[in-house]
C-alpha cells in the first residue's frame, strides 16, 4: 500500500486530501485551512480518472488517413523535434508557439516558459490564465503594485460581519470555501452581485444577505454607482486615503456622474439596495471579493479596478478584519501566470522588456540575455496566428477547442497549422485534433508544487506510479530540448526544477526564493514572497509600489447598448458543480457526468413563454458565428433578458461556439458574459441528432 498527502487537482482552492493506492486509488479529505477536511463531489471522485480505461498510454501519430496509430516516444520526440527544427529554419523561430495551461505545476509552468524562449527562441507563448484571471491581475497589478488573487488567507474571512461577493457561484465552484462564508451569513451580511440566482446567490435567503441581480455586463456602473454613495454620505475613510493612497481627487470626480438613480436605471438594482450595500460594507468587517463573472468582459479590467477603488475608499485593504481579493478559479491559476507562461512574464513575475529582469533569469539559464526573444502576443491573438505566421503549436495543459471563444475559427486555424502537438492524459476535443499526442501524467503520479488562490505555495506528492508509457511534461521538454541542441539545463527532477525556478524568481514580485521542496515538506506556512519568510498578508504596512502607495485609477462605464430590435437576447456563461473547465477530466467521470450529462440552457418564463418554449425542448441558440444545440430549464432564476449557458460541453452543445473573440484592452481577456443571441424551439422531429429524416440544426434555424 502507497499513500500520500497531497492536494486535489481541480480547483485554486486547492483541498488538502490523502491519496491511498491499494489495488485502487481511494481520497480522502485532510485538514487545511481552506477546507478543513471537505472536498466538493469533483474531489471525491477524483480518483477515478487514475485508472481510466481512456487514459493515453503511447504516443499518437496521425497518418495520411486522419487516424491515430501508437508510435514510440523516440519516433514521436524526433518527429516533434523535427517539425520545430523545420519550422523555425523556414520561417522563423516566431512560427513555433506553445501554449500552456493553469493547472500545470509551478515546475512544469516554468520550463513551459524557459522552454520557448531557449529551446525555441519564440515570443510565442501565452495560456488559458488569460482567459480567467487577467482582468483582475491587471488591475491588482496597477493598483497594488503586485497581483495576489487573495492578499491575505481565506480564514481572515471566518470573522468577516459583510463579504460583497460579485461574479463568483463559489457554491459551484468551490464548495467548501462557503465554510468561510458562514460568519459573514450569521450577522446578514453576505451580498451576492449575479444577473442568474445562483446557488450561491441563494445563499442571502432568510435573512442571512443581499441578493443584487444586474443587468449582464453592468457590474462597473454597479460599482461606480456605490463608490458615489459611499463618498456623498460621507462613508469614505478620509485618513487612510490620505496615508495610503494617492488619485483620490480624480476618481472622486469620475463617479460625480453614477448618482444612485443613474446607477439603478443602467443596471436594475432598485436604489434602496445600492444605499444599503454601501452603508453596510462601510460599516465594519467588510471584505470585497470579484469573480470571473464581472472580470471576462472587455471592460473586466476597469470593473476589478473600480471594485479595488470602492475597496480602497471605503480603507479596506491591508487592515486587519477586512480586505479586497479576486477569487482564482483553476487549480494553480495562481502560480501559473507568475513564472513565465505569460507572453510578456519572465519568473518572478517579472517583465520580460525590463533589462535587468532578462540580465537575472538568463544568468540563472546560463545564456545571453540578448538572446531571449521579446514579449510576445496573448492568447486570443496567438489563436488568431495559428495557420498564418504560426505554424507550429505545441499545447500542454488546455483544451482550446471547448475553451477559447470563437471556437469554430479556433479549430480552423488549428486545422490550418503545419504541425500540432498537443500533451494530455485524455484525447480531449483538441488532442483529437493533433498530428502528435503525447500522453502525460496525472496528479496523483507526479511531485511538484502549486500556488493557491491565496498566494500559499503547497506540495502536490506522488501517490502512485503512472501508467507504462505515459511521461512528465518536464521529461517531454529535457528530451526536445536535447534533440534541438538547447543551451541551458533541463533537470527532470521537479524538485530540482523549483530550485533553479527559486533562484530565478529572486529578487521578482513573486519571489520563491526561500523556498524548496524539502522546506515545504515540514508543512510550514509559505505565502509569497518568501524570501527569509511568510508573507500571509502582503499590504499590512505598504503596497507593492516604490512609494508604498496604492493607486486609485478613475475608470468610467460606456454608454449601456441600446435594446436589440431582433429580439436578441444576452448570453452569460458559468459552470455547473458536477463539471470543471472544458469538461476534459470531468466528462469522463460517470457520477459527475450522470449527474449533469448535458448542457442546459437557462430561461425565463416569460422569455420562454414568448418563443414556444418549454421545459426540456430542444432550442438552437444561435449569432453569426455559430449555432449551440442545448435544452431548455425554464426558471426564475435568471433575468428575462438573459439565457445561461455552462462551457464545459464540446461539440454542438459547446458554448463558445457563440462567444465573440473580442478582447478587453488591457488585460487581453476575452467577452465571455455578454453575448448577444437569438434563440429557435427545435421541433421535436428534429431532437434525435442523427436521426434518419430529420433537419440538421443549421436548417431549423436558417429555416
Amino acid at each position: 500500500m502507497s499513500s500520500a498527502d497531497t492536494h486535489c487537482p481541480y480547483c485554486a482552492l486547492q483541498c488538502a486530501m490523502t491519496v491511498t493506492h491499494e489495488g485502487a486509488t481511494t481520497v480522502t479529505g485532510r485538514d487545511f485551512p481552506t477546507n478543513r477536511g471537505g472536498l466538493c463531489t469533483k474531489g471525491w471522485t477524483s480518483a477515478e480518472l487514475l485508472a481510466s480505461p481512456q487514459r493515453l498510454r503511447m504516443p499518437l501519430r496521425k497518418g495520411p488517413d486522419g487516424t491515430f496509430a501508437e508510435v514510440t516516444w523516440d519516433e514521436a520526440l524526433d518527429a516533434v523535434a523535427a517539425a520545430f527544427r523545420e519550422t523555425k529554419a523556414s520561417h522563423g523561430p516566431d512560427a513555433n508557439a506553445i501554449f500552456g495551461g493553469g493547472g500545470l505545476t509551478n515546475e512544469k509552468a516554468y520550463q513551459l516558459g524557459k522552454f520557448a524562449r531557449v529551446a525555441l527562441g519564440t515570443s510565442r507563448i501565452d495560456y488559458n490564465g488569460r482567459f480567467c484571471m487577467s482582468s483582475a491581475a491587471a488591475a491588482s497589478n496597477r493598483a497594488f503594485g503586485m497581483d495576489r488573487g487573495l492578499p491575505f488567507p481565506v480564514t481572515d474571512l471566518d470573522d468577516a460581519d459583510t463579504i460583497l461577493l460579485l461574479g463568483s457561484n463559489v457554491a459551484a465552484t468551490m464548495p467548501p470555501f462557503l465554510a468561510h462564508l458562514s460568519g459573514a451569513r450569521a450577522k446578514g451580511g453576505l451580498i451576492v452581485v449575479d444577473p442568474r440566482r445562483s446557488a450561491t446567490a441563494r445563499l442571502t435567503e432568510d435573512g442571512a444577505g443581499t441578493h443584487l441581480q444586474p443587468a449582464p455586463g453592468t457590474d462597473l456602473p454597479l460599482l461606480l454607482g456605490l463608490t458615489h454613495i459611499v463618498i456623498s454620505e460621507g462613508l469614505a475613510d478620509g485618513s487612510y486615503m490620505e496615508e495610503r493612497t494617492t488619485g483620490f481627487d480624480a476618481v472622486r470626480r469620475s463617479v460625480s456622474v453614477w448618482w444612485p438613480e443613474r446607477t439603478s436605471a443602467t443596471t436594475g438594482v432598485p436604489v434602496a439596495l445600492l444605499r444599503q450595500t454601501a452603508r453596510r460594507l462601510a460599516a465594519r468587517g467588510a471584505y470585497i471579493l470579484t469573480g470571473r463573472g464581472v472580470e471576462q468582459h472587455v471592460d473586466g479590467t476597469a470593473t476589478a479596478t473600480a471594485a479595488i477603488n470602492l475597496a480602497l475608499v471605503l480603507g479596506l485593504v491591508g487592515r486587519e478584519g477586512s480586505g479586497y481579493g479576486t477569487l482564482t478559479g483553476q487549480g494553480n491559476g495562481q502560480g501559473g501566470r507568475e513564472h513565465g507562461q505569460k507572453a510578456d512574464q519572465l519568473p518572478g513575475y517579472r517583465s520580460i522588456r525590463d533589462p535587468e529582469a532578462r540580465r537575472h533569469v538568463a544568468g540563472v539559464w546560463g545564456v545571453d540575455a540578448d538572446d531571449l526573444p521579446d514579449a510576445g502576443i496573448p492568447a486570443t491573438a496567438l489563436l488568431a496566428e495559428l495557420g498564418g505566421p504560426v505554424k507550429t503549436l505545441l499545447v500542454a495543459g488546455s483544451n482550446v477547442v471547448v475553451s477559447a471563444p470563437d471556437v469554430e475559427a479556433v479549430r480552423a486555424n488549428l486545422g490550418a497549422l503545419d504541425t500540432l502537438i498537443v500533451c494530455d492524459f485524455f484525447l480531449s476535443e483538441t488532442a483529437a485534433l493533433a498530428d502528435i499526442v503525447l500522453p502525460v501524467l496525472q496528479w496523483a503520479e507526479e511531485e511538484g508544487t502549486m500556488t493557491s488562490l491565496e498566494g500559499r505555495v503547497i506540495r502536490r506528492r506522488q501517490a502512485l506510479p503512472g501508467p507504462d508509457g505515459a511521461r512528465s511534461e518536464l521529461w517531454i521538454m529535457a528530451e526536445i530540448a536535447r534533440r534541438l541542441g538547447a543551451a541551458s539545463t533541463w533537470s527532470i527532477d521537479p524538485s530540482e526544477v523549483f530550485d533553479e525556478l527559486a533562484r530565478a524568481s529572486e529578487g521578482g514580485i513573486a519571489d520563491y526564493s526561500g523556498l524548496s521542496h524539502a522546506l515545504l515538506d515540514t508543512g510550514v506556512e509559505a505565502y509569497w514572497p518568501y524570501r527569509s519568510q511568510s508573507t500571509p498578508r502582503p499590504f499590512t504596512d505598504r503596497f507593492a509600489h516604490v512609494d508604498g502607495r496604492a493607486r486609485l485609477v478613475p475608470v468610467d462605464a460606456a454608454p449601456p447598448t441600446p435594446a436589440d430590435r431582433t429580439g436578441e437576447l444576452t448570453l452569460t456563461t458559468g459552470r455547473y458543480l458536477q463539471q470543471y473547465q472544458s469538461g476534459t477530466q470531468t466528462r469522463r467521470v460517470a457520477e459527475l457526468n450522470g449527474a449533469r450529462p448535458e448542457a442546459r440552457l437557462e430561461i425565463h418564463p416569460a422569455t420562454a413563454a414568448g418563443l414556444g418554449i418549454r421545459e426540456g425542448m430542444l432550442v438552437a441558440v444561435s449569432n453569426d458565428r455559430g449555432i449551440v444545440r442545448a435544452r431548455a430549464s425554464v426558471t426564475t432564476d435568471i433575468r428575462h433578458d438573459t439565457v445561461f449557458l455552462p462551457f464545459h460541453y464540446a461539440g454542438d452543445e459547446c458554448a463558445n461556439r457563440l462567444t465573440e473573440a473580442i478582447v478587453d484592452p488591457t488585460s487581453a481577456m476575452p467577452e465571455f458574459k455578454r453575448t448577444r443571441v437569438r434563440l429557435r424551439a427545435i421541433p421535436d422531429a428534429t431532437a434525435s441528432r442523427g436521426a434518419a429524416g430529420s433537419a440538421s440544426i443549421e436548417e431549423v434555424v436558417h429555416a
